[in-house]
């Protein structure tokens, strides 16, 4: 089974990847909490809260 991880960075969730689809980063880990889901960036207030510009799933938050 493919783990899905979350970019360090933008917190981009994506499966199977060495880096992050979105912004390129290689610094991924499995270990987020909450997901967020942004369908359309231009009229979401979460998204504008978040400065999120691409549809896609996001961690609500990065454990270190």
């Amino acid at each position: 089974m493919i783990m899905e991880k979350a970019c360090k960075s933008c917190k981009f969730i994506s499966k199977g990847s060495a880096t992050c689809p979105l912004c390129g980063n290689d610094k991924l880990t499995d270990k987020f909490s909450g997901l967020v889901i942004i369908v359309n960036p231009e009229i979401s207030d979460i998204a504008k809260k978040l400065n999120i510009k691409a549809p896609g799933k996001y961690a609500a938050k990065i454990k270190e």
